[in-house]
């Protein structure tokens, strides 16, 4: 599930008239920095919703081989992220599901992020597994991060007024069935799925391998494109 729905309001003027999954960092559409990264781990489905300038993303993505693309349509109403899986679900199925922020970029390190996080998922032990990056490191943080972590993985939520060393990165994985009590068309956020899921000691993080760019506004789009630049100098 690729959430390109967004109205991208941080991102102003940009998206006023283009959708914040197509703004293009180092030559590419954010959408498909995204896409290639599932494609390249041998995912061979992606639904990607659409709302704020919808028309765009859906040409968009009608030209991409891999994966194949469902569209979700939010045109009538933005449902939000867990609002947006409940609509997608009859396309997602009965097993356990990414979901994938655009605005989350990455510089890969010598091991494949997607790969490690398949590997690591375990329904027996997890609601919600999450890549998380180190907040210290990464490009566009500019909150004092989200998570501790234990050493076997699970995740603490940061507590008001603290400082926590990792950030989402914008990739979890998640089981369906989370979502089936929801009403279709209702606007939901996610991660009250997160928050409630380490309140069990069911939320647990793969660290991403390489540096996490979180692309949220303009100024952002310059320093994670001279972050690549850097990286391959």
């Amino acid at each position: 599930m690729v959430f390109a729905a967004g109205l991208g309001s941080r991102m102003r003027p940009v998206t006023d008239t283009l959708p914040k999954p197509l703004v293009r960092i180092a030559g590419r559409a954010m959408l498909d920095h995204m896409l290639d990264r599932l494609a390249d781990a041998g995912v061979s489905r992606a639904v990607v919703n659409v709302h704020h300038l919808a028309d765009q993303i859906e040409r968009h993505v009608a030209g991409r081989a891999a994966p194949a693309v469902t569209v979700s349509d939010e045109r009538a109403r933005l449902l939000d992220q867990a609002g947006g899986i409940r609509r997608a679900l009859p396309h997602i199925g009965a097993d356990a599901f990414l979901v994938c922020n655009t605005d989350a970029v990455w510089i890969a390190g010598p091991r494949p992020n997607l790969p490690r996080l398949f590997a690591d998922w375990d329904p027996d032990r997890m609601d919600v597994l999450l890549l998380v990056a180190d907040a210290a490191t990464s490009i566009g943080v500019d909150w004092p991060g989200d998570f501790h972590m234990d050493p076997e993985g699970r995740l603490v939520r940061r507590a008001e007024g603290d400082v926590a060393p990792f950030v989402y990165a914008g990739v979890g994985v998640m089981k369906p069935q989370a979502f089936a009590d929801l009403a279709d068309g209702t606007p939901v956020r996610l991660a009250p799925y997160f928050f409630a899921a380490a309140e069990r000691g069911r939320l647990f993080a793969t660290r991403l391998d390489g540096r996490w760019l979180h692309v949220g506004t303009p100024d952002a789009i310059a320093e994670a494109e001279a972050a690549i630049r850097e990286s391959v100098e």
